[in-house]
């Protein structure tokens, strides 16, 4: 899987790559409605025997116009390259996105960066898609710049679940902070997943009988505070089955900056610097104050058993979702 920035290699696209189809947009959680974008390019691109890329941008425009607020990424760069990987496209290409690049005319993007640079064939977007100055680049001037310049201009109207509700990004970080990750599963059609490097804590899960595995996750992050039956992948791709605790710890300490804390089952060893993921499967619980370590430890005991049985019987939803948590050598 390549993934391109335009700034390292000084705008120079390998020729393997140009002249293919371009999908187009954020794609912040590649969800549902996302991925029948991304497969309708992937669907022309095999038709015609062309390469297939994303073109996406980093960081998330909102990132850049409100960084006093930034978005609550559902996938940040590397997890959705991952992703988009797993759908089976050739390349991402990860286009910087400043005031710079957003003051330019619609007309220079068409030029400068779909057709001077990709030599794009066929580009792929949602139906709302705008770019350029001002959103002065909307459906029907993508329509029309396609007709004049050679390029074909696919537009895929809304995705909307069994409900006929829209399926949006926003949606499900709104369920994802309500944790309803079984709901946002649905939506996005995978395990909502988080990505950390594994830090030292203080060491108390340990003491107690519950070691853990300690993850920060970035401040922005909207997930609901509590316990999660999850799966944790090591960076070698060695899946555990696991539970998991997102927030304050209010039982043994003053709350602070929240931590994921997540016990792996029949594991023991030392995961300090990797770089691993979590896969959220079920919400078990809020994050409860016990009255002292004892009932702590019991409640632990029991959510273990509860994550165990959710665990035990589910399937993938997709193909992403089982190259993400689903592995024949699952411990």
């Amino acid at each position: 899987m390549t993934v391109f920035h335009r700034n390292e290699s000084k705008g120079e696209l390998p020729a393997k790559l140009k002249g293919g189809v371009i999908a187009i947009g954020n794609f912040d959680g590649v969800h549902r409605g996302h991925q029948a974008v991304l497969g309708r390019a992937l669907e022309i691109a095999r038709s015609q025997g062309l390469p297939s890329l994303v073109l996406t941008f980093e960081p998330h425009p909102r990132t850049v116009f409100a960084p006093d607020r930034p978005v609550f990424r559902l996938t940040p760069a590397k997890l959705k390259a991952q992703l988009l990987e797993a759908l089976g496209f050739n390349a991402v290409i990860e286009y910087p996105f400043d005031r710079e690049f957003s003051s330019r005319s619609a007309d220079e993007f068409v030029h400068s960066v779909l057709i001077d640079w990709l030599g794009a064939r066929e580009v792929v977007t949602g139906f709302d898609f705008h770019f350029g100055k001002g959103r002065e680049g909307g459906p029907a001037f993508l329509l029309a710049s396609g007709a004049a310049n050679g390029f074909g201009v696919s537009l895929v109207d809304a995705f909307r679940d069994e409900n006929a509700a829209v399926i949006s990004s926003s949606r499900i970080r709104d369920l994802l902070a309500e944790g309803d990750v079984s709901e946002a599963a649905g939506l996005l059609g995978y395990r909502y997943t988080v990505e950390a490097e594994v830090i030292h804590g203080k060491k108390l899960g340990r003491t107690l009988g519950f070691p853990t595995a300690n993850m920060a996750l970035p401040a922005e992050a909207r997930l609901k505070p509590g316990i999660y039956a999850v799966r944790f992948r090591r960076a070698d791709g060695t899946l555990y089955d696991a539970v998991a605790s997102f927030g304050h710890r209010p039982t043994v300490t003053d709350a602070g900056a929240p931590l994921l804390e997540t016990m792996l089952f029949d594991f023991s060893g030392d995961l300090y610097g990797e770089v691993c993921s979590v896969s959220f499967f079920g919400f078990l619980r809020e994050e409860l104050k016990f009255n002292g370590l004892d009932a702590l430890v019991e409640q632990m005991g029991r959510d273990v058993e509860e994550a165990r049985a959710l665990l035990s019987g589910v399937s993938p939803l997709s193909p992403i979702d089982a190259s993400l948590c689903f592995s024949s050598d699952l411990k």
